[in-house]
């Protein structure tokens, strides 16, 4: 299981990027593997709100369905358009080309967030 320094979690296996005041959000490896194979995901339209703690976009896969929270409330600024046609980059890469969204908001409750050590912790 890949778990990337850098980078927040959380218990619902997201993973959150800060940079430039926004922040990256994505499945983790650990999701993307019990989903199984990724088939479709219904991304957030941009400028969309987020709100902490509530899904803000919904992952299919063979196996089942799920949502994706959003760790951070705020505005959806950017989306990965290629899962659209390519979902399953998800699997192949979810900490790269397979990530969801970008938000712009509130960034403190990221220092709530696991650091890798905790995360790899949480998920074992």
């Amino acid at each position: 299981m890949q778990v990337p320094e850098g980078l927040r979690y959380t218990e619902n296996h997201e993973w959150v990027d800060v940079a430039d005041g926004k922040v990256k959000l994505g499945i983790t490896d650990f999701a993307q593997d019990a989903l199984g194979d990724v088939v479709f995901v219904d991304l957030p339209e941009i400028g969309a709100e987020t709100v902490a703690g509530e899904p803000f976009a919904e992952i299919e896969s063979t196996k089942s369905v799920a949502d994706v929270y959003a760790p951070v409330s705020g505005t959806v600024v950017a989306v990965n358009e290629a899962l659209e046609s390519t979902p399953e980059i998800i699997n192949s890469d979810p900490y790269g080309d397979g990530w969801f969204a970008v938000v712009e908001g509130d960034l403190g409750p990221i220092e709530a967030l696991m650091d890798p050590a905790a995360y790899t912790e949480f998920s074992e």
